[in-house]
């Protein structure tokens, strides 16, 4: 099956995901950590994308970032991926490929799962075992949102700042959204949308982007269980 074209709308938020080829790890140790997110910043404020929520795993990496334009995404992603992968292999003395072909992405709703996602991406370290809780994972946007440690790289979603007046009251209600498991249905949701380059929102959003993009946003379902997908227009 052919491979769906992007899903760019300019000022909507996005999910992205990055993988290490053949799920190697691409991060050896803090430096390089310290560098991608170094790169990362530098192609954020080139290409204006604002990022919000951000968790580096050892072998892939989970953004949610809004563009200002529709190629923004596209050119971040194409920069920070190449300048460290330059980095990484000259650090680590080894050649070719990092990265797993094209990253995944898709369309957030703000409205129905802006906050999920973030609560989602901070969590990655939990449910991998790695920590008991979000705030010990030293590479997440977490250490900002709900701890106040300043992350230069970050830029808060309008939605966020809706939790609370100031500071301390956004973070103590940050806090209080990971008080207790996800739903599988939202884990679910979430990494279908993002790995099959659906949108992850309600009807109501899904419609708006079928109309603003020609492309459509959810699957057809035909036989059963099997999907295909058409493009409008």
């Amino acid at each position: 099956m052919a491979r769906l074209p992007r899903l760019y709308f300019p000022g909507c938020a996005q999910h992205v995901i990055q993988r290490g080829n053949n799920r190697e790890a691409c991060f050896y140790d803090e430096a390089d950590y310290k560098a991608y997110l170094s790169f990362l910043e530098e192609a954020a404020i080139k290409y204006q994308v604002a990022i919000h929520a951000f968790v580096l795993m050892t072998n892939h990496v989970h953004l949610l970032a809004t563009p200002r334009d529709e190629q923004g995404i596209s050119r971040l992603m194409q920069a920070q991926g190449r300048k460290y992968v330059q980095y990484f292999n000259f650090t680590h003395g080894r050649t070719g490929t990092l990265w797993e072909g094209r990253y995944k992405s898709t369309l957030v709703d703000s409205d129905s799962y802006l906050l999920t996602v973030y609560r989602y991406i901070e969590l990655n370290p939990v449910r991998a075992g790695m920590v008991s809780h979000a705030s010990e994972y030293p590479w997440s946007s977490y250490q900002l949102n709900a701890l106040g440690k300043p992350i230069q790289l970050l830029t808060p979603h309008a939605l966020y700042l809706q939790l609370g007046k100031t500071e301390e009251e956004r973070q103590d209600a940050y806090r209080s959204l990971f008080r207790g498991r996800m739903p599988e249905r939202e884990l679910t949701a979430i990494r279908e949308a993002t790995n099959k380059a659906w949108v992850l929102g309600d009807d109501r959003f899904k419609t708006k982007i079928e109309a603003k993009t020609g492309r459509r946003a959810v699957p057809l379902q035909e036989k059963g269980d099997r999907f295909i997908f058409r493009l409008i227009g």
